[in-house]
């Protein structure tokens, strides 16, 4: 069976222009070559889809555009089924194994050495161990320089293609907030709930979230994490909801807050500022302006509702395709941040309140998409406040 490239999702096309800019921002830089840990990068260049990035894996782009993967055997066929890769080359599990020697021989081989070399030493597929064990085998052999943000700064702004994408998860996150709000009744128990939410994004042919769905009701109301133990809603009660619509690894986020039984008024006040805080932060997301005039519009109507001693130091971040252990990608809305909003854009906004002294929670959020005139809320979802 022929399975070259049988489960790409972009065009070949795409894929090039990608790889294309890649190798200029490189270029721009004076890098011989990026090696890449982020699986996001390595999605984003080849279609190449695994979660294979808990071991060692490493992808290599050469400034004439050349492409290696090294990785383990596991891999091989799944390489060659999800992306555009022709060139992979497998490390095999021993008790001495060192694949960082494997990965020498073949920047070696690309006539790498002495090389001025990017490394995406901020990635999740890159641990502190071998890390080290990167930085002490090449020592001598090329220079290593931090590249992080190498493909993160081409990623952020989306084509056509994967807004497409990105629209489908926002459906499926409606879908699924609807799914959980209809579950939700004092007594309901939270494992159905959240099973209700995810049903609704497997059967309209999602995937998995890049870190779980967050759910918490009574004091769990006041998480912005995920924990484990489920239970059962009292009679009156609140249930705080944070989830992502995700197709093709592209993610679309909402966050809310709901009232079970009798609602405390305070509550109620609360809603409406977040929900002004929200609007706020949306009109704020403009092209050609710093991002971090969002966190400072929903700052500013918080903190005039007396909100400043609740509220979060950051209001949100970019979504695009991630992967465990987290959907928040780069760059993300706090005081200050230059970074400049640009059409392509995808953020999620979350507005969170929690008043501990009090134990009340309200939460509020989805995802917009900066246009050429402003931003465009992805969610079809309604934002009153959903009593039960």
């Amino acid at each position: 069976m022929k399975l070259d490239g049988l489960h790409l999702h972009f065009s070949r096309e795409e894929f090039a222009a990608r790889q294309n800019a890649a190798v200029a921002a490189m270029e721009a830089r004076g890098l011989s070559a990026l090696l890449m840990f982020r699986q996001e990068s390595m999605y984003y260049l080849t279609g190449y889809d695994t979660f294979g990035y808990v071991y060692f894996q490493c992808m290599v782009l050469t400034a004439d555009g050349r492409l290696v993967l090294l990785t383990r055997s596991p891999d091989k066929l799944q390489a060659k089924f999800t992306s555009v890769l022709t060139d992979v080359r497998i490390w095999v599990d021993r008790v001495d194994a060192n694949p960082v020697q494997d990965l020498k021989a073949i920047l070696a081989e690309l006539g790498l050495s002495g090389k001025r070399l990017g490394v995406e030493w901020g990635s999740y597929g890159l641990n502190a161990l071998n890390g080290q064990r990167l930085q002490a085998g090449l020592d001598g052999f090329a220079t290593l320089e931090d590249a992080t943000d190498l493909v993160s700064r081409l990623r952020v702004r989306k084509s056509p293609a994967e807004l497409a994408y990105v629209r489908k998860a926002a459906e499926l996150a409606d879908a699924a907030l609807k799914a959980a709000e209809d579950a939700t009744a004092p007594g309901a128990f939270e494992g159905d709930i959240i099973a209700d939410m995810q049903a609704a994004i497997y059967r309209g042919g999602g995937d998995d979230p890049a870190n779980e769905h967050i759910i918490g009701s009574g004091p769990g109301a006041l998480m912005c994490r995920y924990f484990t133990g489920r239970r059962h809603l009292d009679a009156n009660d609140m249930l705080t909801l944070e989830l992502a619509g995700v197709y093709r690894h592209y993610h679309a986020c909402l966050m809310r807050t709901v009232g079970i039984g009798t609602v405390d008024p305070r509550l109620v006040s609360m809603h409406g500022a977040a929900l002004d805080a929200l609007y706020a932060a949306e009109e704020a997301l403009r092209p050609g302006r710093p991002i971090g005039e969002v966190f400072d519009a929903h700052a500013r109507v918080l903190d005039r509702a007396g909100h400043a001693a609740h509220r979060m130091n950051a209001c949100g971040y970019s979504l695009g395709t991630t992967y465990a252990p987290n959907w928040m990608d780069w760059p993300m809305f706090y005081h200050g941040n230059p970074y400049v909003a640009e059409p392509g854009n995808v953020f999620f906004i979350h507005i969170i309140v929690f008043d501990e002294a009090n134990g009340l929670a309200m939460t509020h959020g989805r995802t917009s998409l900066v246009t050429e005139k402003g931003s465009e809320t992805l969610s079809a979802a309604p934002v009153h406040f959903v009593r039960k």
